[in-house]
């Protein structure tokens, strides 16, 4: 198995596309079928975005600073698939709202997951050497072990920061 970076979250990628395809040929009536999927999707985007967060762009970031802009955005794009989690996982499938909310995370990511593989890991892969994608790829594995499998709600930061910071 590969260790670079870049084909690891290709890998990501191509898991949750095949969920997205899943969950929009699943049907209207189909809501088991869909809490299921959504809960996978869930589970899957949480872990990438942390991993990706937490290695891959402070790394990246660091390392070809010509990538400031495009990290920023893509923390931008992971924030919105978080709280559309974060939402989806409180919700009911049978929520009038739960099949339009996850169509509008299917659209988000994928449009996120086209700028990545289209743009800007390209630029990554020429920047970068070799043994460096190596190393961060490593450092993702790492990070996988640890990573949240389920989202922290808005309401619930917010409550933490309160008790703790007054």
């Amino acid at each position: 198995m590969s260790t670079d970076a870049i084909v690891l979250l290709k890998e990501d990628h191509k898991a949750v596309r095949k969920l997205f395809r899943e969950f929009q040929s699943a049907g209207d009536r189909a809501t088991a079928t869909k809490d299921r999927l959504v809960k996978e999707i869930i589970e899957a985007l949480t872990v990438h975005t942390y991993i990706e967060n937490e290695v891959m762009y402070p790394r990246v970031r660091q390392m070809v600073p010509d990538l400031e802009d495009d990290i920023l955005e893509s923390y931008e794009e992971h924030h919105v698939a978080d709280v559309l989690c974060a939402e989806l996982a409180m919700m009911s499938p049978r929520n009038e709202r739960f099949d339009a909310k996850t169509t509008v995370l299917i659209e988000s990511v994928s449009h996120h997951l086209e700028e990545e593989e289209g743009e800007w890991f390209p630029k990554v892969r020429e920047a970068l050497g070799r043994k460096e994608l190596q190393e961060i790829g490593a450092a993702l594995l790492e990070a996988k072990k640890k990573a949240p499998r389920t989202p922290v709600h808005p309401r619930a930061l917010k409550k933490a920061a309160d008790a703790l910071f007054g």
